[in-house]
Order: C-alpha cells, then sequence, then structure tokens
C-alpha cells in the first residue's frame, strides 16, 4: 500500500486516467439507459 500511495504522488495520471474512464462508461449507461426509458415506456408516450 505504501508503494502504491508513491507511485501515486509521482505519476498521478495512473489513477486519474481509470477514474475518467469509469466515470465515462457510467455516465454512458445512464444515459443509454434513460433514453431506452423514454423510447419504451408507454405511460410516458400519453403524457
Amino acid at each position: 500500500m505504501n508503494q502504491a500511495r508513491e507511485m501515486i504522488r509521482i505519476a498521478p495520471v495512473h489513477a486519474i486516467i481509470p477514474g475518467i474512464a469509469i466515470t465515462l462508461v457510467v455516465l454512458s449507461f445512464s444515459l443509454v439507459g434513460d433514453g431506452l426509458r423514454d423510447a419504451l415506456d408507454p405511460k410516458l408516450k400519453n403524457s
């Protein structure tokens, strides 16, 4: 754990890039899910 902490201090990009990638994947799944719900939910079309 201590060695990993040192690597983050030396090259923080190794922690930031995976974090950004995970954030983008979760955001895209959320947007796709919202789009599918809007397209397929018949209750929303009647309003």
